[in-house]
């Protein structure tokens, strides 16, 4: 293939450098991350005076606490002294302040230095100048996302498109289920990025999926945000899991009859995605490591039911998910590596393949040199 400019090629994926190259992360660093929303937790995860999450991300530390007033914030998570790390661990809770490990500065939960010890020198110190370094903050149906810098739109308004049929599931009233769990994987962030978009692995990789699915897969994208979706079949599956889900599905009355039995997913750009089940959602993150290693960061939440079936179901769902998530984890790695190969550059997209051009038409406009097959 010649060298040619792609921006006007929207039929062919991202060229084979941007997945491995070090000068592009470097630029995905500052012109996607650092203005993009990141998804911390849900109000659910911090609901007592002093308790937090946290966030690394490309070098980055975020925390949210919760205030002594019942206000959720978020900071940088670095003392203003000697930038150490102040939370600890993905989540805790501190009490009435946040105290740095290294020196004892100590801060309110409002972000203000409260105190340094006296014995440091530190007598003419204007505290006022030295608290905590807020990040923009907005909560989103209960989720608390954080930025650095101004560049999209809202989350809300990011959303906007499939709000009305999110709001029935009640993101607000959810509480989590389990922990965050981190699974890191040896590819590049945008590599799982176009696997969650793809929609043509379905029905070849996923037998399970194209069981309980029957053909009902289909895909859209808006500006923002991508969205897969499948109905689970009346048809009964041969998979004694997949069976057991189909047949202990619980009728929810808080949903519309044509969505007790759908699985939705939302890709939120850059790096987020939300799996949609009328049992239970879940969120995965894709936190960029290096050029060729990923963090995959999830948790799934829940509305409060106590059902015997809704347990089932969701355990059923979570074994269904255990094999989609294995099947997944070795595409990726395959593809990474044939992203290494001297033969490969970019390739043809189908008229079909609407959310992994979206995803690559996203990433053109926010680096103009994504739009080349080669590195400069």
């Amino acid at each position: 293939m010649s060298e040619r400019n792609l921006t006007a090629v929207t039929e062919h994926s991202l060229p084979a450098w941007l997945y491995s190259d070090a000068g592009f992360f470097e630029a995905e660093r500052q012109y996607v991350f650092a203005r993009s929303w990141q998804l911390v937790c849900h109000v659910s995860d911090i609901p007592h005076r002093g308790d937090y999450h946290t966030l690394d991300i490309l070098g980055e530390r975020f925390v949210t606490v919760r205030g002594s007033d019942g206000v959720a914030r978020s900071f940088h998570n670095v003392c203003r002294h000697r930038a150490s790390r102040l939370a600890d661990g993905d989540s805790g809770n501190c009490g009435h302040r946040l105290v740095c490990p290294y020196h004892a500065w100590s801060y309110d939960l409002d972000g203000s230095l409260r105190s340094v010890p006296p014995w440091q020198g530190f007598e003419a110190l204007e505290k006022a100048r030295y608290g905590l370094v807020p990040l923009e903050q907005e909560i989103w149906r209960g989720f608390i996302f954080v930025r650095m810098e101004a560049g999209l739109p809202s989350v809300a308004d990011m959303m906007a498109p499939y709000d009305e049929e999110i709001a029935p599931h009640g993101f607000e009233q959810l509480v989590p289920k389990g922990r965050v769990t981190l699974r890191p994987r040896p590819v590049n962030w945008k590599n799982v990025a176009d696997n969650y978009g793809d929609g043509l692995h379905i029905p070849v990789a996923h037998p399970g999926l194209t069981r309980i699915f029957a053909g009902s897969y289909r895909l859209e994208a808006q500006p923002w945000v991508d969205k897969m979706e499948g109905r689970i079949t009346e048809r009964t599956s041969n998979n004694w899991t997949e069976s057991s889900y189909q047949k202990l599905l619980p009728v929810f009355e808080h949903l519309s009859e044509d969505r007790r039995r759908l699985w939705s997913y939302y890709r939120l750009w850059p790096n987020l995605a939300f799996d949609i089940y009328p049992d239970q959602v879940d969120f995965m993150q894709f936190l960029p490591v290096s050029p060729t290693e990923t963090l995959i960061r999830e948790i799934a939440y829940v509305r409060p039911d106590t059902r015997r079936e809704v347990r089932a179901a969701r355990y059923l769902n979570w074994r269904i998910n255990r094999q989609v998530n294995a099947e997944d984890t070795a595409l990726i790695a395959r593809v990474q590596a044939g992203m290494m190969s001297s033969s490969y550059e970019s390739g043809p997209l189908s008229k079909s393949e609407v959310c992994l051009a979206a995803f690559a038409r996203r990433l053109r406009e926010a680096i103009p040199a994504a739009a080349f097959e080669h590195s400069h």
